[in-house]
C-alpha cells in the first residue's frame, strides 16, 4: 500500500467513527495543547522581561531596601526590618561613585489626579529625579522632562503618561495645563511615550513629579530606589555594582563579613529569577503532558487493536492477494501515527488559540514559536508510532487462511 493511501485510510477511519475518534485523540490533544500553551506564554513572558519589565538598560544597577523578588513571608519580614534607602544615600552615590555616568532615584505611590471635572484615583504618582526618564528608557513624546534646576528646587511641574492625556486632559495641547495631584497643583510640561498594558493593567496611568517635590508633599518616611548607569559592558557594570556596595556599606557602618542591609540588582537579576520560575513551571507542565501523552498512546493502542479485530478479513484478503508482512505492518503504523498527528494538529491549534485568548483578556504576552510546533507534531506522531507497533505487529502476523475464515 502506498504511503498516501495509508494516510487517507486512517483519516477515513477517523471520520467514520467520530465519537471513538474524539475519545482516541483526547489524550494527545490535551497534552499537546498544554505544552503549546505553556511554551507560547513562556516565550511571551521572556519577551516581556526584555521589553517591559527590563525598562532600564542592561548597564543600569538599582539599590533598594528590598529585592524585587522573594519567595517566602519570612524573607519579606526580614527585608522589611532593614533601614530605608534615603535621599542622603542618593546624594552620597552621586558624590562618591566614580564609575557612574548617571544616577537617579525614585519613589512612588498611588494617588488622585484631577483636571477640571475629570479625575482618577488609581494613578501612580512617581517622584523622579531629573535623570530618571533616560535611566528608564522613557521617551518624552511631547514637550520635555524637567531640568536639574527644577528638580533641585522642587518645582511644581509634571510629566504624565498617555492615559492622563486621553482620560483627563482631553482634546487640545496638554502642555501647560494644570493638574492637581492629591490636591497640589502641577503644570504639565511633557508627555511620555505610550507603553501599553500588562496583565490587563495600563502602564500609562502615571504622573511623574520632581523627587524633591514628592518628598515635600508625601514625606521622607519611606524607602527610595536608586538607579545608576555605568554606560559600559558587563565588566564595567559589575565593577560599578561593587563600588556601589562599598559606598552603601560604609554609610551603614557594616563590618567585614556582615550581611548587606540593602539590595543591589541588575537586569540580569530579574531575567534569571523569572527564567528559573518559568523553567520550573514548564517542567511541571511537561511532566503532566507526558502522562497525558502516555494515556493517549495507550488509548490509541487499544483502538488500533480493535481496528485489527474489525478488519481481520480485510487483512486476510490483502495477504491472499500478495501483500507482504511489512506492507501490513507499515499500513497500521502509518494509521496510528496519522491518528496521533491529527490529535497533535488539533492540540497545536487549541494551544495557540488559548494563549491568544489569554492575551486578549489580560494582556499577557504570548509568542508561538515554530520549533515548539514542530516538536509537538514530531512527539505526537512518535507516540502514535510507538504505541502502534504492537497492534501493527499483531495484524501483520495474522494467518491469511484464519483471517479469511473470520466472521464479519
Amino acid at each position: 500500500m502506498k504511503f498516501v493511501e495509508a494516510i487517507l485510510l486512517a483519516l477515513q477511519s477517523l471520520w467514520a467513527n467520530k465519537m471513538r475518534s474524539i475519545l482516541t485523540l483526547l489524550g494527545v490533544v490535551i497534552s499537546v495543547a498544554a505544552v503549546i500553551l505553556v511554551v507560547t506564554l513562556t516565550n511571551g513572558a521572556k519577551e516581556f522581561v526584555t521589553t517591559k519589565i527590563n525598562t532600564y538598560g542592561a548597564n543600569v544597577v538599582t539599590i533598594s531596601k528590598m529585592p524585587e523578588t522573594f519567595l517566602s513571608l519570612e524573607e519579606y519580614l526580614k527585608f522589611q526590618k532593614r533601614r530605608d534607602v534615603t535621599f542622603d544615600d542618593y546624594r552620597a552615590v552621586v558624590a562618591d561613585c566614580k564609575l557612574c555616568l548617571s544616577v537617579g532615584a525614585q519613589r512612588g505611590q498611588t494617588g488622585k489626579v484631577v483636571y477640571g471635572r475629570n479625575s482618577s484615583t488609581t494613578t501612580q504618582i512617581r517622584g523622579w529625579t531629573w535623570t530618571m526618564p533616560a535611566l528608564n528608557n522613557l521617551n518624552i513624546e511631547l514637550g520635555r522632562g524637567y531640568t536639574e534646576m527644577e528638580d533641585e528646587h522642587g518645582a511644581h511641574v509634571a510629566v504624565v503618561g498617555a492615559d492622563i492625556v486621553n482620560n483627563l486632559l482631553g482634546p487640545g495641547d496638554p502642555l501647560g495645563k494644570e493638574i492637581r495631584v492629591d490636591g497640589t497643583p502641577y503644570r504639565v510640561i511633557g508627555v511620555g511615550e505610550a507603553q501599553g498594558k500588562m496583565l490587563g493593567q495600563s502602564l500609562d496611568d502615571w504622573v511623574a513629579i520632581p523627587l524633591t517635590a514628592f518628598l515635600a508633599e508625601y514625606g521622607a518616611h519611606d524607602s527610595l530606589s536608586i538607579y545608576a548607569n555605568a554606560g559600559g559592558g558587563g565588566a564595567v557594570t559589575e565593577a560599578m555594582a561593587d563600588e556601589l556596595r562599598v559606598i552603601m556599606r560604609i554609610r551603614r557602618h557594616l563590618k567585614p563579613g556582615q550581611e548587606d542591609t540593602f539590595n543591589i540588582d541588575s537586569s540580569d537579576t530579574f531575567q534569571n529569577f523569572l527564567g528559573r520560575i518559568l523553567n520550573n513551571f514548564g517542567a511541571v507542565v511537561a511532566a503532566i503532558a507526558s502522562i497525558s501523552l502516555l494515556v493517549g498512546g495507550i488509548v490509541i493502542m487499544n483502538i488500533m487493536l480493535v481496528s485489527v479485530t474489525e478488519r481481520t478479513r480485510e487483512i486476510g484478503v490483502r495477504k491472499a492477494l500478495g501483500a507482504r508482512r511489512k506492507d501490513i505492518l507499515l499500513q497500521f503504523l502509518i494509521e496510528s501515527a496519522t491518528i496521533a498527528a491529527v490529535g497533535g494538529v488539533i492540540g497545536i491549534v487549541l494551544g495557540i488559540s488559548g494563549a491568544k485568548i489569554i492575551t486578549l483578556i489580560i494582556s499577557f504576552p504570548s509568542h508561538p514559536t515554530l520549533w515548539s510546533i514542530l516538536v509537538a507534531l514530531i512527539v505526537a506522531s512518535g507516540v502514535g508510532l510507538f504505541f502502534g507497533v504492537y497492534p501493527a505487529s499483531r495484524a501483520a502476523s495474522l494467518d491469511p487462511i484464519v483471517a479469511l475464515r473470520a466472521e464479519m
